[in-house]
């Protein structure tokens, strides 16, 4: 296969603090990578270096394969609040449309505006400024999907989408045939999309083939070969001990080259790795937690003509967890916002029905707009806690670093602690994931299990939710609120399950449809039919392959379901399965209808 990127010896430093040092990775055709690291750590930073936007300190090489077409897509899309979707997708792929024919502009747009109903964008001509931040991450995904490059490099594709918009760029990406190196937290995302995961770690990458299981478990393998090394190594620095002190100071070449040896093996004997995480241990305290958390009947809220919650009751118990997901723009975060009681803080909007709140509710509030730090602020001005903030990975050497010079993740990391240590008894979450690494994200959620409080996440993370939730509540649009028992990967295999008996009916009324009308013909014949002419030769041959493969399909569709209730496929062969079974229904009903018009006709 073709080698689609080589970079060797790049390094980037921000003053004392090394990001990496003279890295140097392969990417070949076909190589679908994700690359992990901590917040603070340089992901980011690699990424603006490929795209030509950041230089490495190093100098070194960074080169790809002449003539292939690469598209970025940062985390922040620069646009024009004043353009239109469309106009922005458009001058913003100038550079790639610029040595275009005429034919080849029209097809690109065509992929544009196919993309934008993909992704739930149905109005080409709504200005920027009117969108979300999740419809703004969609129209970036739109202009560099539209590219149909054969690689993409992505910072953060998921990183504001509903989950909807997830699971598309999801299925797009797995289908494709395209080069992909891409950041990202979403391990549901990770598993179904890549088969190479890349590892930035202590300034070096590491590289692995495979799903993010055979990651976790190759990483420990080597984490623990290294360690292995070293005590061997500490072996042989105890015997060299032993001869440096028995041994009176030679002048030999031979001597000297071993006493060097000897501090270099020293050196090396102190080299155990050791992973910093999160401690959330100072943070499992909360204030005590009453009967009454928060009672709503009949809460309905407008924002001008539009509806965001009609008539919705529903008394919070104490200890639950629930999950909040619905489309960008269905009223999650407004829900959010009456249940905090900060909806009418800068909101004009109408809000009816009653809310009671319990008398000892303490709520610790994180959400997606909250963080309003001073960037000229230290991270000691924030929080006056050096333990606490050593436990949340802001060693000492960082406290007097400015906010500004944080990475979004580590901003994130530091508004999380803030809320944590108020101790609510009430924990609502407003897309927590965004931008935090994998390994605080797993800490967390080890964290959030144990939670002495209630909990209320709304995030488009679909491993987080699995893990925590006990329940989900659905924003459909238009205020329509439904709650469904369960996991989210639950929910998902009901509606697919509810939609493939959508179609089965759909199916058997069309197929009756038809039956009715042939009758209706029937009937309305004349009394003295016509004589029946003979089946061609030709109609006999189909007759009989169309009966031997209705057999064949009804034997394929009873062994995919024989393994559909085995238990033991993993999920993407599960939904194959699924898929196939949609599709044998659909040509059974097509052959058998086909069939029957022959039969009337011998």
């Amino acid at each position: 296969m073709a080698s689609y990127l080589q970079i060797e010896n790049i390094s980037k430093s921000y003053g004392p603090k090394v990001l990496f040092e003279k890295i140097g990775f392969n990417i070949n055709e076909g190589d679908k990578i994700a690359l992990i690291a901590p917040n603070g750590t340089g992901k980011t930073s690699l990424m603006r270096i490929l795209a030509g936007k950041d230089k490495s300190d190093s100098g070194g090489k960074i080169m790809f394969l002449k003539d292939i077409k690469i598209a970025f897509l940062e985390q922040e899309y620069p646009f024009d609040p004043e353009k239109s979707i469309f106009g922005q997708i458009m001058s913003s792929s100038e550079e790639f449309t610029k040595g275009l024919d005429q034919e080849h502009v029209w097809e690109y747009e065509r992929r544009v505006v196919k993309f934008l109903t993909n992704f739930n964008l149905n109005d080409p001509d709504q200005k920027m400024k009117e969108l979300s931040g999740g419809e703004v991450k969609r129209v970036a995904l739109t202009q560099m999907l539209a590219t149909e490059a054969e690689f993409f490099i992505m910072d953060e594709p998921t990183n504001h989408l509903d989950i909807d918009a997830i699971e598309f760029l999801e299925g797009y990406l797995s289908r494709s045939r395209c080069t992909l190196l891409m950041v990202t937290h979403d391990r549901y995302f990770l598993d179904r999309v890549c088969n190479i995961v890349m590892e930035m770690d202590h300034g070096a990458v590491y590289t692995y083939k495979g799903n993010y299981q055979n990651y976790l478990e190759k990483r420990e393998e080597r984490i623990a070969n290294y360690n292995a090394e070293t005590d061997k190594v500490r072996n042989i620095l105890r015997r060299e001990l032993e001869w440096i002190r028995s041994t009176p100071c030679a002048r030999t070449g031979k001597a000297r080259y071993r006493i060097n040896a000897f501090y270099d093996l020293k050196d090396r004997a102190s080299q155990v790795y050791t992973q910093k995480q999160v401690s959330m241990e100072a943070m499992k305290g909360s204030t005590r937690l009453g009967t009454k958390i928060v009672n709503c009947k009949d809460l309905s809220f407008y924002y001008g003509d539009k509806c965001y919650l009609d008539c919705f009751t529903y008394n919070f118990q104490r200890y639950e967890k629930v999950g909040i997901v619905g489309r960008n723009g269905a009223g999650k975060s407004t829900f959010l916002n009456i249940l905090t009681g900060r909806m009418f803080e800068d909101d004009p909007g109408i809000l009816t029905g009653t809310i009671e709140r319990g008398e000892s509710l303490k709520i610790g509030y994180y959400h997606q707009s909250g963080m309003s730090f001073n960037p000229q602020d230290t991270v000691l001005d924030i929080v006056n806690d050096t333990w606490l903030l050593n436990r949340f990975l802001f060693p000492h050497e960082m406290l007097n670093n400015k906010i500004e010079k944080l990475s979004g993740g580590e901003k994130r990391r530091l508004y999380l602690l803030t809320i944590l240590m108020q101790q609510p008894n009430l924990l609502i979450l407003d897309e927590p994931t965004n931008d935090l690494d994998i390994v605080t994200l797993n800490i967390l959620e080890e964290y959030l299990k144990e939670f002495s409080g209630s909990l209320i996440i709304v995030s488009h993370d679909r491993h987080f939710l699995d893990k925590l939730v006990d329940h989900l509540f659905i924003f459909c649009g238009d205020g329509l609120v439904k709650d469904f028992v369960g996991s989210y990967s639950e929910y998902r295999e009901y509606i697919k399950e509810f939609e493939a008996e959508q179609r089965s009916l759909a199916r058997a009324e069309e197929k009756a449809a038809k039956e009715k009308a042939a009758k209706a013909a029937a009937t309305a014949a004349p009394e003295t039919p016509a004589k029946k002419r003979k089946l061609t030769y030709k109609e006999q041959r189909e007759m009989e392959q169309l009966e031997k493969d209705l057999e064949a399909l009804a034997l394929e569709k009873t062994e995919l379901e024989e393994s559909l209730n085995s238990g033991i496929l993993p999920y993407d062969q599960l939904q194959k399965a699924s898929e196939r079974i949609g599709q044998i229904l659909e040509e059974t009903d097509e052959k058998e209808l086909r069939l029957l018009e022959l039969y009337e006709l011998a």
